[in-house]
């Protein structure tokens, strides 16, 4: 089994490339300060990197 890590966005995607908004919306968070728990595979954790100026990254 994965470690699993909580995400939460903190940062507007406002004004940012499409390609972040993207990414925050293939991670689940739709909204400021949306949150969602899931298994950190090498695919979310890139994911997570590609966004990490908006969102804040927890272990679980």
């Amino acid at each position: 089994m994965m470690a699993k890590i909580k995400i939460t966005q903190i940062k507007s995607a406002i004004d940012r490339p499409e390609r972040q908004k993207l990414t925050l919306r293939a991670l689940g968070l739709k909204k400021m300060n949306a949150s969602r728990e899931i298994e950190a595979t090498p695919q979310i954790e890139g994911m997570v990197k590609a966004v990490s100026h908006l969102v804040k990254v927890e272990k679980l």
